[in-house]
């Protein structure tokens, strides 16, 4: 599944570092801009889909091979070495310090470990993967809601052809479009999670 490709480039836009907060503040969960500055990298999404699915915790070497496959559209055993080279020296040297020091992950660089902190709970909410092909759902149900609103008015005015169906049949339209779009909706938003069975939803 293909991903908007400046997904991350536009809510680092809307973003900045919270390089000032201290730990205790942390502790109480990510400030939203960190967290959409965090989750605007690749990687990063991919340390918690695979933290999600591997018991919270892991080995740094495992998961940049995992890391390294899923970006390089292939299976652990054809990474090649330049591959898992590239994302075990980013992962160590940058991604996962940062997601340390904001509170998403706790990484210990002596043992080489890394595990899921708290707000890293709180991820999926901060993300909306968006079909290059499609729109938000927040468009789709305004587009949905004004349309029906035509209709109805159509037909409560004699407008034909939309005349020709009383306004309770296009009432019940509606409601039968509505009621499917909230099933995909809800369906598409499972599959989209990270931390779900299989690949990132972005693979």
């Amino acid at each position: 599944m293909n991903v908007t490709a400046d997904w991350g480039s536009r809510v680092s836009a809307t973003a900045q570092t919270g390089e000032g907060d201290d730990r205790d503040d942390q502790a109480a969960g990510i400030d939203r801009d960190a967290m959409f500055e965090l989750l605007s990298n690749q990687r990063r999404r991919f340390v918690l889909h695979y933290l999600q699915q591997n018991g919270e915790r892991a080995e740094l070497g495992p998961l940049a091979e995992q890391v390294a496959a899923w970006e390089n559209g292939t299976t652990l055993a054809e990474v090649d070495s330049g591959e898992r080279k590239s994302a075990y020296t980013s992962l160590q040297q940058f991604h996962l310090p940062k997601m340390d020091e904001e509170g998403l992950v706790r990484f210990d660089e002596r043992a080489k470990t890394i595990e899921l902190a708290e707000p890293a709970a709180e991820a999926n909410v901060y993300l909306e993967l968006v079909d290059d092909y499609d729109i938000p759902w927040s468009f789709y149900y305004t587009g949905l809601a004004a349309v029906g609103g035509l209709l109805l008015g159509a037909s409560t005015a004699g407008i034909p052809p939309f005349d020709a169906v009383p306004g309770t049949g296009w009432g019940v339209f509606i409601v039968a479009a509505l009621g499917v779009s909230a099933l995909v909706h809800t369906y598409v938003t499972r599959r989209m999670r990270l931390g779900n069975d299989g690949t990132p939803p972005e693979v």
